[in-house]
């Protein structure tokens, strides 16, 4: 396929993505619930962080936890009391559990306490220099794991220092970052600009960067988030995190490969 094809291609499959009727259907809808950027932010980080599986499954799932902070993510972790954080024990999605609950409220507890937005736990870590969001990776991965952190918490975070495509993170910064008129994302972070933005890698985006010879092969890593990234800036420069529609409608919707 030629380049002007290529554009046209996925142009018109990330416009076909990229609206209102996608969200019902998708773990952006968790964070869509609210309106206070503060509730955006932690419900949006959960449904994120969450996001493994059947997209029922894990939108069900976060509804449940949302359940556990009484439907109210920023006001329960800036005001719960310590025995009413017991109840976020029972909660378990996939290798997800109670403790790794238990410690990510700890975190999101003290750091709202000093800082108004989560926003700045990763543009606190890049300039307008950077080419990309790399450094906000390690910076917030470096910043969330305090001394006392759970060992077991740790896969729950991802960083490009393991080369890993930090696949979660990269599309929960996609939803707090990109801006345009469809209503999909956010754009209520104003300090990462969308160019810097990396493309959310799994197994389904993968296949279908490789048929369309956007990647030589399908690696669920940081080089290959990177050198795909590189390839939708060719068309794209201010945002190529935008094809993430195109690509995974492709692979989860449509089945293309």
């Amino acid at each position: 396929m030629r380049f002007d094809q290529l554009k046209a291609f996925l142009d018109a499959k990330a416009a076909q993505y990229n609206n209102p009727d996608f969200i019902p259907g998708d773990p952006i809808s968790i964070p869509h619930r609210f309106t206070q950027l503060q509730d955006i932010e932690i419900s949006g980080l959960f449904a994120a962080i969450l996001a493994w599986g059947n997209r029922t499954t894990i939108i069900n799932k976060c509804t449940d936890l949302l359940k556990l902070m009484d439907d109210a993510p920023y006001d329960f972790i800036k005001n719960h009391k310590p025995r009413e954080r017991m109840k976020l024990l029972q909660f378990c999605h996939r290798t997800f559990n109670g403790v790794d609950l238990m410690y990510f409220v700890e975190f999101l507890q003290g750091y709202y306490n000093d800082i108004t937005s989560l926003e700045f736990a990763f543009s606190g870590h890049i300039t307008p220099e950077d080419d990309t969001i790399e450094n906000a990776l390690r910076g917030f991965h470096h910043m969330f794991f305090l001394p006392e952190h759970p060992e077991r918490t740790r896969k729950h975070i991802s960083t490009p220092a393991r080369n890993s495509a930090c696949k979660r993170l990269n599309m929960y910064l996609r939803w707090m970052v990109r801006k345009d008129e469809n209503g999909v994302d956010f754009g209520l972070w104003e300090h990462i600009q969308p160019s810097q933005l990396v493309c959310p890698v799994d197994v389904h985006v993968g296949r279908v960067a490789t048929r369309l010879g956007l990647i030589p092969a399908a690696k669920s890593d940081w080089k290959t988030a990177i050198a795909l990234t590189e390839q939708l800036r060719q068309l794209d420069p201010l945002d190529p995190a935008k094809y993430d529609f195109a690509l995974f409608g492709l692979g989860v919707i449509e089945k293309y490969v």
